[in-house]
């Protein structure tokens, strides 16, 4: 498949310096962008037939987790923002799950899509995990399943939506609540606390994405809060995850494996 019967180029010209740096800033500025209809109508449509086909190969977690990702702190009350537990109820198929010659493959690989995110995001190179699991994921979230509160490990994360659902299932962030990498005199200014809680509390009101199928997103979540509400309707939303690194080599750990997808990629 050609580049621009994939991305739609008559909106998102990938070379231009001037659209690049205008991603780049809004991206900085607002911890998110969304590019909407970023793939052809087509190649959705066909991504989603496929992602119904393997559904039935979904590993479905049910978890609880603090918004950290992280064990609780037992020097903290168990009422700590650091120890308030959260659910999160998704289905996910992974990289090797993913047929051969699938979309989501040729876009993940397209130099020209890779060289975009490279310049919006501030990185040298982006690279591929190298377990066989973690690359390429497409999520699935029935009637009632969402993605609690919390905040990502990696720098940035990069989704493209492929279906909608018929209500709910909405992405909430909280921009800037926390500051990992700053220097502050207080653990309370550092992370945050007070302002999480009345996050969790809905006393604070997240801003909200409105996406359709086929939109882009990059989002720094290291420093932003953000949740998926439950999916209300019988049409599943489905998501897919393009993972990259920054540095070459890089694997999740089979025990985060086993928490994310059910299994390590090492079996048979």
């Amino acid at each position: 498949m050609l580049q621009d019967e994939l991305i739609n180029l008559g909106l998102y010209p990938l070379k231009s310096q001037f659209f690049i740096e205008q991603t780049r800033q809004e991206l900085n500025r607002d911890s998110v962008i969304t590019l909407p209809n970023f793939v052809q109508t087509t190649a959705i449509q066909s991504l989603v037939q496929e992602a119904l086909a393997h559904k039935s190969k979904a590993f479905y977690s049910n978890r609880t987790h603090n918004i950290y990702l992280t064990q609780r702190n037992n020097a903290l009350e168990a009422n700590h923002i650091f120890n308030r537990q959260i659910v999160s109820s998704k289905g996910c198929i992974q990289s090797d799950q993913i047929p051969k010659d699938s979309l989501l493959r040729v876009l993940y690989r397209n130099q020209g899509f890779q060289e975009f995110l490279q310049q919006v995001l501030g990185v040298d190179k982006l690279y591929p995990y190298t377990d066989p699991l973690s690359s390429i994921n497409v999520h699935y979230a029935s009637e009632g399943q969402e993605l609690g509160w919390h905040f990502d490990n990696s720098a940035f994360a990069i989704t493209l939506l492929l279906q909608k659902p018929d209500d709910g299932g909405v992405f909430e962030y909280v921009p800037g609540i926390r500051h990992c990498t700053a220097n502050y005199d207080t653990e309370e200014e550092k992370m945050g606390y007070k302002r999480e809680e009345r996050v969790l509390d809905g006393k604070e009101i997240p801003k909200r994405l409105d996406m359709n199928p086929g939109t882009l997103v990059l989002f720094r979540g290291r420093d932003s809060l953000h949740r998926v509400t439950k999916v209300i309707g019988q049409t599943t939303r489905m998501l897919a995850v393009l993972a990259y690194n920054e540095k070459p080599g890089v694997k999740l750990s089979e025990e985060a494996r086993m928490t994310f997808f059910g299994r390590t990629g090492k079996e048979g």
